[in-house]
């Protein structure tokens, strides 16, 4: 059995670069039988003209974009499926942001604020109906979101989430004290910080998250090493694994396998480490798998790799959401 809850249709900032890379993604899940024969010539350059002026105009809330991402899923055996997006994409969420948020005048608040712009662009509640009128043809889909975890701000996330009928809500930890760390242009502000001091923050702020009863699902469980920061010696980390596979366990949340920093980060590595996965399998921490595609061609990315791992841990069984309800099925 291969599943992947944890795909988003659209990411910014929408600059040239995601354009190239959403041609590549149209070009890579195109059915058009002749569409790859005819590179390099001024027919193939008209017809991927079309299929971005189409995608542009349609937006990613469409069902031939969707289904770019499950034809292609379905294709590499994946049999679950869960859409989520992030709720920094939202207007309706934005207040969220700003108040959590690094967006001061510093160089960190002042491209916080610029990014906050660029990718704040949609709507939740077309989001969400778009996603829910697609189920009623796809049993195979679930709808999700991933939310960023603030401390003291539960309650408005709580707010925000209610009301919608989520399948699972993933929660996530991309900022420490307002700084968004798995963001490129500001990764120097790794340099000053002590490695064990910042996981002990990190690991803090996700072991509020589990207690919060926001989640189904905490994503990522050790993105903070996204540009290849932790300690020298990872075992000096293990406390802290402990303490959070311990947390997850007594909250009832579950975690993932995302491959996503494997193939698009420098790290070049799972989340989590096999380290860390070998803790999470002695305290039995439900699993699930994601591959965090955020173009259609790289949805399952490495899940084989990802699921090979957890069945070595000492996996048999990955975990689905539906209707707010965790359901186990076979990972063979």
């Amino acid at each position: 059995m291969k599943v992947d809850m944890h795909f988003h249709l659209e990411e910014g900032p929408y600059s040239l670069r995601w354009l190239l890379r959403t041609m590549q993604a149209l070009t890579t899940t195109e059915s058009t039988p002749d569409l790859s024969a005819g590179h390099h010539t001024l027919q193939f350059a008209e017809k991927m003209s079309q299929l971005l002026s189409s995608r542009m105009q349609q937006g990613c809330y469409s069902e031939e974009w969707l289904d770019r991402y499950l034809t292609t899923g379905r294709e590499r055996g994946i049999e679950y499926f869960g859409v989520v997006d992030h709720l920094y994409r939202f207007r309706e969420c934005r207040s969220y942001y700003e108040k959590h948020m690094l967006l001061d005048d510093s160089p960190v608040g002042r491209l916080q604020r610029t990014w906050l712009d660029q990718v704040c662009v949609a709507s939740l509640s077309d989001f969400v109906s778009f996603v829910t009128e697609a189920k009623k043809s796809r049993p195979d889909l679930a709808l999700g979101i991933e939310a960023d975890f603030f401390p003291e701000g539960e309650a408005e996330l709580g707010q925000m989430l209610s009301g919608y009928d989520w399948d699972y809500v993933i929660g996530s930890v991309h900022f420490l004290d307002g700084w968004g760390f798995d963001n490129p242009e500001a990764k120097d502000e790794f340099n000053d910080r002590d490695p064990v001091e910042t996981y002990v923050n990190y690991y803090e702020l996700l072991r509020q998250a589990c207690v919060s009863g926001l989640f189904h699902i905490i994503a990522h469980p050790d993105n903070l090493k996204v540009f290849g920061f932790r300690p020298h010696d990872e075992r000096e980390l293990l406390p802290y694994y402990r303490r959070i596979a311990e947390e997850m366990v007594h909250s009832g949340v579950i975690t993932e396998i995302n491959t996503g920093l494997a193939y698009r980060y420098p790290i070049a590595e799972s989340c989590p480490s096999p380290l860390f996965l070998s803790v999470l399998a002695e305290y039995r921490v439900p699993l699930t798998l994601s591959s965090d595609a955020h173009f259609p061609d790289d949805i399952g990315m490495l899940l084989d790799t990802a699921r090979a791992a957890a069945e070595a841990a000492g996996y048999t069984e990955l975990a689905v959401f539906r209707k707010g309800e965790r359901i186990m099925v076979p990972i063979k």
